[in-house]
């Protein structure tokens, strides 16, 4: 048990470390955790063995669950709903003719067997979110259009359509098949998938709305069990629980939740760490030493899929509509393929070993051509967006993400005027205030006012001034000291203090009362010193 912890904190740390290296080499993050993955490896220097599919399965479900979960909730609706009818038709009717055009080229190009032609296009038919979201947002590309929500809600949206690909495709290729089941499950996948969605929805946004959490703690608890059923529940009857899980996203990440900010940020974070996993154990699970036999059929998939099946869907789909050319063609270009594909891939190989159809080379080309696509266009794609003049600076990509705040972040200071404070019985017009800072009220008793340039501060009024908030606080370094009876600060005024260079005592709490400190304030016992150094 020991070693594998150990490993475990080794390689989260290694992923974290190699996040930051990868940035700024410009290689997609998500393939710097594959590589990992596979140095690790059987055939990698620490030959760590991991060959069991059916717990990787289950982890790999897991980890896409919450992936697409936070793929709706992450994604702003006020910006997505006008490019909404695009985007499903990308996510739906997209993926079916990318994965009949793969299909055909495998069949009669590469004669290949034709349900494992079509069970590939399939299984590769749907851009990959994390990989999507995860470009948009660190190169910061502003795009023309409304492109950048599209390409959000078709990569959140469209996995489900892919997925449901994948099981009629097994289902065919494992013989258990009858024109009636075929009906009811396709029937399943998508009414109980959407009926499912819904409903949870619903039930968590009045649990939120009425139930008072004794912590942001539990809050955050029955948001990871809210997107947990919302997969398992219609999965349990033969529903697509992807699509389930990506509407209770979008509804919940766009419903006004109290204390949203660190339901946002605990998502990220939980969202981070399993593409750290998933990328990481594929790159274990797979076997570069047998690449070499299927990555000719990769590398023809992988260059048809990207210039010729991806494009021909896009054109087909938005040319009616009227959509800009190089708008079409990014689009085309941004198809990148990730975890879902491989996800599915081994679900595939899962379903075809239990019915004695063992077949490696779906998992195998389908981990290569994930491999180029986040390599040849996650790495280019800030760069063809430039060379298509897609880049319009006056957008925010950022907006598209419903943690985006439209307003300038403020924060607010109290205080009260003493008698011997220069402030009492001035002018607001005749104070000089800091740079970017304004009064914004003052309670005179019971009374509040909102002062201008002639009100007069008085003695026991409470002033509030506004300012903006930091936008960059890294070199900001806190630090709490107690005064303990053994002190010897106590008895000490803060001017005779000699304290290390560049630190400053900043607040000091003394019982339930706030003070800000002047050189002739004396140090308590108890006191709780806050404390800022460089």
């Amino acid at each position: 048990m020991i070693f594998p912890l150990l490993v475990l904190s080794a390689v989260l740390i290694l992923c974290i470390l190699l996040s930051k290296v990868s940035n700024k080499l410009g290689m997609p993050m998500l393939l710097a955790f594959i590589v990992l993955g596979m140095v690790f490896g059987s055939d990698g220097l620490f030959k760590i063995p991991f060959e069991n599919n059916i717990i990787m399965e289950n982890i790999a479900t897991i980890a896409l669950l919450f992936i697409i979960f936070y793929g709706g909730f992450g994604t702003n609706w006020k910006t997505a709903r006008p490019v909404l009818g695009k985007s499903v038709m990308l996510s739906t009717l997209g993926v079916i003719l990318t994965a009949a055009f793969v299909g055909l080229f495998c069949y009669y190009i590469l004669n290949m067997p034709l349900l494992i032609s079509f069970l590939l296009g399939a299984v590769i038919s749907s851009t990959d979110a994390a990989s999507v979201f995860f470009i948009l947002r660190s190169k910061k590309l502003n795009l023309k259009y409304g492109t950048a929500p599209m390409l959000e809600l078709e990569s959140g949206s469209n996995d489900p359509a892919a997925y449901m690909l994948t099981i009629i495709l097994c289902t065919l290729l494992t013989g258990d098949f009858s024109t009636g089941s075929f009906i009811y499950m396709i029937f399943a996948q998508i009414v109980y998938g959407l009926a499912a969605g819904f409903i949870l929805a619903y039930i968590a946004v009045k649990i939120f709305k009425y139930y008072i959490f004794s912590s942001t703690g539990m809050k955050m608890i029955f948001m990871v069990a809210v997107a947990l059923l919302s997969y398992a529940l219609p999965a349990h009857f033969g529903g697509n629980g992807f699509l389930s899980a990506y509407i209770v996203g979008i509804i919940l990440g766009n419903t006004h939740i109290q204390d949203k900010k660190p339901l946002v940020y605990f998502f990220d974070g939980i969202t981070d760490l399993m593409q750290m996993l998933l990328f990481f154990l594929l790159g274990l699970l797979s076997f570069p030493s047998v690449f070499s036999q299927y990555a000719l059929y990769a590398l023809f998939i992988a260059l048809f899929l990207t210039f010729i099946a991806r494009p021909a869907a896009v054109f087909l789909l938005l040319s009616p509509l009227k959509a800009k050319i190089n708008q079409q063609l990014l689009i085309s270009f941004a198809g990148l393929r990730g975890a879902a594909s491989i996800v599915f891939a081994i679900m595939a190989q899962n379903q075809l070993t239990s019915n004695n159809q063992s077949n490696d080379a779906i998992f195998n080309i389908v981990f290569l051509i994930v491999l180029f696509s986040i390599l040849f266009q996650g790495s280019l794609l800030p760069f063809v967006s430039r060379k298509l003049n897609m880049i319009d600076n006056s957008e925010d990509v950022m907006k598209t993400f419903t943690d985006y705040s439209e307003s300038i972040p403020v924060e607010f200071l109290q205080f009260k005027i003493t008698k011997d404070n220069k402030w009492n019985n001035v002018q607001i017009k005749n104070i000089i205030l800091p740079p970017d800072t304004l009064i914004a009220m003052i309670k005179r008793g019971s009374e509040k006012i909102v002062p201008n340039g002639n009100t007069v501060l008085l003695e026991n009024d409470e002033v509030i001034l506004c300012g903006k908030s930091g936008a960059d606080m890294e070199g900001v370094k806190i630090k709490e000291e107690k005064v303990t009876p053994s002190s010897s600060l106590i008895g000490k005024k803060i001017l005779d203090i000699k304290t290390e260079e560049n630190m400053v005592i900043l607040v000091i709490q003394r019982g339930d009362n706030i003070l800000i400190p002047k050189g002739s304030t004396v140090i308590e016992k108890g006191d709780l010193l806050i404390i800022h150094h460089s």
